[in-house]
């Protein structure tokens, strides 16, 4: 499993570190999300699947 982030398209709203804390986190300077684990495990496969699926800006893809 891989997780990509495109930090100049995230709007910092957060949606992602709400659902998946252990892989997602924001800058304290402008919100904007830093990615944790590039290859977080496959049980957090769900999480990161709603986090794709909440992020306003899609700027998160995730590779199975």
């Amino acid at each position: 499993m891989k997780v990509i982030v495109d930090q100049d398209r995230c709007v910092a709203s957060g949606q992602c570190v709400l659902a998946a804390a252990e892989v997602f986190d924001q800058r304290d300077e402008d919100g904007v999300v830093v990615l944790l684990d590039e290859n977080p495990p496959a049980e957090l496969a769900r999480d990161l699947h709603h986090a794709e699926a909440v992020c306003p800006a899609l700027a998160i893809v995730v590779e199975d």
